[in-house]
């Protein structure tokens, strides 16, 4: 017979079990989630309460209506935000933070901010990069399109 835990070390093994450094570990899945640029600003959207679809379509300034669409049902799936309809005409559908998406919203916040706050000395280090790279703006603007190999 196994021997006898306590309900604090079962919670403690259960969290052992999740290790986002580990290749097979469900958490990366969820990193890849909310690191995603269109997530944190909807998160960062939806922390001022619910809104409907064309309101945040016009917030998150250049998203395309699949990409939103897209975004709004995998943080559903998630459990992050509840999709409302109300029968009317035409239909409303409202978007809001579930507990578990309101969670997540100092985090957005920060690192929105942080972005906001630092995007000045990250573009000079990018210059400055670029710069002792030998990079021209042609290089740079097809930055994304290929990647670079790191030695390591």
């Amino acid at each position: 017979m196994p021997p006898t835990r306590t309900a604090a070390q079962r919670r403690a093994e259960e969290r052992v079990a999740y290790d986002a450094f580990l290749a097979q570990c469900p958490t990366r899945q969820l990193l890849d989630r909310i690191a995603d640029k269109w997530v944190s600003l909807a998160v960062n959207a939806l922390a001022d309460g619910p809104q409907r679809y064309s309101r945040l379509s016009r917030r998150l300034a250049s998203v395309s209506q699949k990409m939103l669409t897209q975004t709004l049902r995998n943080l559903e799936r998630d459990g992050l935000v509840t999709r409302t309809v109300t029968p009317a005409v035409p239909v409303r559908v409202e978007y809001a933070l579930t507990p578990l998406g309101q969670g997540l919203v100092p985090l957005m916040r920060a690192i929105k901010s942080w972005a906001e706050e630092h995007m000045d000395q990250v573009q000079h280090a990018r210059a400055a990069y670029d710069r002792a790279e030998g990079r021209s703006a042609a290089d740079r603007a097809g930055e994304g399109a290929t990647a670079r190999t790191i030695p390591g």
